[in-house]
């Protein structure tokens, strides 16, 4: 999608476009992207008039697919079964269509989202650097140290499954690598933050480090709606020790891993192991 001169924009949901649409629109036609980054799980498109950024965020439903001569491109959440590109059956824009870029003459970047949950906005630098700040340090970044990693839960009371899910104090860990990271740290997800030791702290960080990086290399864990840019589920389901396994044998010790609601969410630990 970069270099390509932004030709039309179509928005068929007023309410996932940020700040409006009139601003939302000016702001990309006759623009093109010239640089794609991110912070967490939200997506940053640079624009060429080097003012505007365009912010997506895919939230639980949301899907990206680009559409040019012959070729098609999608990552994200399928709309219910079965891969992305098999549900889009060639036909887009389709009723789960929320926003579409025309890109130069025959090709477009389309925003899907089933219960529309995601957004799109556009935002200026300053703007965009406040929104940087609101996030918390990230796994495999040069600032995520054992020290960093300390310092982001120290003296919070709250569980500590709760404050790693916090965006706010660590970006881009997700319900699944919170409870596998604790389990490899040995850390009741029921704990109260203040209460983890530093030896623990560095196990934490090591386990963290070590299992997105894992993570990354199988492509991510499928369990119902997602997809890779190639339309691909990822692999690393079978590489995990409590996620899921509710009932089954800890493979450490033998107990029978169990669920809990912790944090507003599903969470799975092993009893025993994890103290």
């Amino acid at each position: 999608v970069l270099n390509k001169k932004i030709a039309r924009v179509e928005i068929s949901d007023k309410k996932m476009i940020k700040p409006d649409t009139k601003t939302f629109t000016k702001a990309l036609l006759g623009k093109s992207f010239f640089g794609i980054d991110r912070i967490g799980k939200l997506l940053i498109f640079k624009l060429s008039d080097k003012k505007n950024f365009l912010l997506i965020h895919l939230k639980m439903t949301g899907q990206l697919v680009y559409m040019g001569e012959g070729e098609v491109i999608a990552g994200g959440h399928a709309l219910r079964s079965g891969t992305m590109l098999e549900k889009i059956g060639g036909k887009l824009p389709n009723k789960y269509t929320r926003l579409t870029i025309g890109l130069g003459k025959n090709e477009a970047l389309y925003f899907n989202d089933l219960r529309k949950f995601g957004y799109a906005k556009i935002v200026e630098k300053e703007a965009l650097c406040d929104i940087k700040k609101a996030f918390g340090i990230e796994p495999r970044t040069k600032n995520f140290t054992a020290a960093n990693l300390k310092k982001a839960i120290s003296g919070k009371k709250k569980g500590i499954k709760a404050t790693l899910l916090d965006q706010k104090t660590i970006s881009g860990l997700g319900n699944i690598y919170v409870d596998e990271a604790l389990f490899r740290s040995g850390i009741d997800p029921r704990r109260k933050s203040d209460k983890i030791s530093d030896k623990e702290i560095e196990k934490l960080h090591k386990s963290i480090e070590e299992l997105i990086k894992k993570a990354v290399k199988y492509r991510g864990t499928t369990f119902s709606d997602y997809s890779d840019s190639r339309g691909n589920k990822g692999n690393f389901s079978q590489f995990l020790q409590v996620y899921g396994r509710t009932g089954e044998k800890c493979t450490a010790c033998g107990t029978r891993i169990k669920k809990i609601r912790e944090a507003g969410r599903g969470t799975h630990f092993c009893p025993k192991c994890q103290k």
